[in-house]
């Protein structure tokens, strides 16, 4: 079973997830989706307020926010890892909870 969407202006059978026994998502995954990716991410600057920086959660949302600082002339972006890397200086934290993660998790 799928769910049938459309996501700015491309349409997209996404499949579906139970996340309980009574409720299912549609599984939204960028990774390898480049028409998706450039269309989605030029529909999301038309919206987007005025910004210094962009910012995304580690991992799924890579692309996308990418492609949206390319497309602004290579604006900067940052991502929230789910861990502080040796690389990174003066790092704060935020507990977030996902529908998609059992439990609550912690990004930097």
């Amino acid at each position: 079973m799928h769910h049938t969407m459309t996501i700015a202006g491309l349409e997209r059978h996404l499949p579906l997830c139970p996340i309980s026994d009574t409720l299912q998502i549609g599984a939204f995954v960028i990774f390898g989706d480049p028409e998706l990716t450039v269309a989605a991410a030029a529909a999301l600057n038309e919206r987007a307020p005025e910004h210094d920086v962009l910012i995304s959660a580690e991992s799924k949302g890579i692309p996308l926010v990418h492609e949206m600082a390319r497309q602004e002339g290579n604006a900067r972006y940052l991502l929230a890892r789910k861990s502080a890397k040796l690389y990174m200086k003066d790092v704060f934290t935020v507990k977030v909870n996902s529908i998609t993660t059992a439990k609550e998790q912690t990004l930097c």
